[in-house]
């Protein structure tokens, strides 16, 4: 393979003692900073291990795209590059257990925890023998081809993102974001012929595919926006696992058509929660007024058991142009809720909706758990307060 694959990742190394302190750390934040000062993430002594190479091994694609940040990027040779491409994929192919267990010679069970690698992604981190990676190097491999301008194939991306099968993490997220970025016909193919496959599995991929795909699209006159609706109008009818049929909800949603109107309301009372969630938060408030049948599906939403469904029709409802006055009293039903969040939420809506009842929700508000985030939605009773004061 060319490349050495036997670092101790916990040696001294003679590098910049903060950017190697911060890689260590796992601190992106404070390696961003140090990059832009002009740390030089290649500067190590003839023993030492560079930033970029433990940023490899450590399994954490966050890290390594901080290594690799902008400011940064023309400071790495693509033989560089092209040995650390190597160096994912040996960590790739052989498993990070394996690999674990073979740097380390340890024996015994490997503690395993999953954890946030960066705002919208986790990964799970593995601990062996005083040694702890990350298992996110398939997308630490697909990152860094990219960057070599490497085409990887949609069946070896999909490959990937199947060794861990979760939404959620980077392999997978960093093989559909790659591929619906591409925004091209073959690749639309592709994920488009998953939709038949007996492996629920691949249907998801491909779903997350063609949805992202005219997500970035960004206007519904771009060449995917057509083919999306349709396509996600009839596979909702025919799909039968629940993760991805949300998938496909989630993709109507995108629509303001009717159509898609029409293939989401009857799953406003699948057993599956995630469904539900996926209907409370579907139809387009910005654009349009909601019809009858719309607003009745909301308002038994804003009932549902599951309180993020009802935190979401309530969203909804208090975003969206309808003003009906059954809408509001399905909001201020809500100012009585067990879970403060869904509260607030109503709070919100009727503060939207001009209605005076927000204020004395927002009074009767228990106190927000010690360090909550400051909760903006409530700075909407102080908009309404003035505007009403001024009529």
């Amino acid at each position: 393979m060319g490349v050495s694959t036997g670092v101790d990742m916990s040696s001294e190394v003679d590098c910049d003692p903060f950017l190697i302190s911060a890689v260590r750390a796992r601190d992106t934040g404070a390696m961003g900073h140090l990059l832009l000062a002009g740390a030089d993430p290649e500067q190590c002594g003839p023993d030492g291990v560079p930033p970029l190479r433990k940023a490899v091994d450590s399994g954490s694609p966050t890290l390594v795209e901080a290594v690799l940040h902008d400011e940064s990027r023309w400071r790495h040779r693509e033989a560089e590059l092209l040995e650390m491409r190597n160096l994912a994929q040996h960590w790739h192919e052989t498993g990070t257990e394996a690999e674990l267990r073979r740097r380390t010679g340890a024996q015994g069970p490997v503690a395993l925890t999953r954890v946030q690698d960066d705002e919208f992604t986790v990964v799970n981190e593995l601990s062996l023998g005083g040694l702890t990676v990350r298992d996110g190097h398939a997308a630490i491999l697909t990152d860094l081809e990219a960057t070599l301008n490497i085409r990887t194939s949609f069946e070896e991306l999909l490959v990937r993102a199947l060794t861990r099968p979760d939404q959620q993490h980077a392999v997978w997220s960093t093989s559909t974001m790659l591929l619906a970025n591409r925004r091209d016909q073959d690749t639309w193919d592709a994920a488009a012929a998953l939709r038949v496959h007996p492996d629920p599995a691949h249907r998801l991929f491909g779903a997350e595919v063609l949805r992202l795909t005219h997500l970035f699209d960004q206007s519904d006159e771009q060449p995917f926006a057509g083919p999306a609706l349709e396509f996600f109008v009839d596979w909702s009818g025919r799909e039968t696992d629940a993760a991805v049929l949300t998938e496909v909800l989630v993709g109507l949603a995108d629509h303001a058509d009717p159509r898609a109107d029409a293939a989401l309301l009857p799953y406003d009372s699948h057993p599956d929660v995630r469904v539900r969630r996926a209907v409370a938060s579907a139809f387009d408030m910005w654009s349009r007024s909601f019809s009858p049948v719309i607003q009745e599906t909301l308002l038994g939403l804003m009932t549902d058991p599951d309180a993020e469904v009802r935190q979401r029709a309530c969203r909804t409802v208090a975003d969206g142009r309808s003003r009906d006055p059954a809408l509001a009293d399905g909001m201020a039903e809500l100012l009585d809720d067990p879970i403060r969040q869904v509260r607030v939420v109503a709070v919100y809506g009727l503060a939207r909706h001009d209605d005076e009842r927000c204020v004395e929700g927002a009074r009767r508000l228990p106190p927000a758990p010690p360090g909550a985030p400051y909760e903006y939605d409530l700075d909407a009773v102080w908009r309404y307060k003035l505007r009403r004061d001024d009529r």
